[in-house]
């Protein structure tokens, strides 16, 4: 089975910039698309970046483009979530997923694991 880690979440101000770390273990072998889902009181789960692992092609949500970044580093089987000028908006608690497909989809019922999430919190 697979595990995901998440790190990184905290309390900041709007504008600040925080990165979140997902660091899978276990039969990380069959793992090919990365991705960040947000969820915040009484709201569904959301989509917010993800990500090839092989060949490194991203995809964002609207809400985070040009603002949010997702890369990986593959010596470190990590993945990161690079969070700049961050707004109220943003506040929810942030999961790491993972699914076996290549194919980048925006669905959460799309992938089968998770982590166990990382709570950001921004201020105004």
């Amino acid at each position: 089975q697979v595990q995901l880690v998440e790190s990184g979440g905290g309390l900041v101000q709007a504008g600040d910039s925080l990165r979140l770390s997902c660091a899978p273990s276990g039969r990380t072998f069959s793992i090919s698309t990365m991705a960040w889902f947000r969820q915040a009181p009484g709201k569904e789960r959301e989509f917010v970046a993800g990500i090839s692992w092989s060949i490194g092609d991203t995809y964002y949500a609207d809400a985070v483009k040009g603002r949010f970044t997702i890369s990986r580093d593959n010596a470190k089987n990590t993945v990161y979530l690079q969070m700049n000028s961050l707004i109220p908006e943003d506040t929810a608690v942030y999961f790491c997923s993972a699914r076996s497909s290549r194919v980048l989809t925006t669905s959460s019922l799309s992938y089968g694991y998770w982590g166990q999430g990382t709570q950001v919190t921004v201020s105004s």
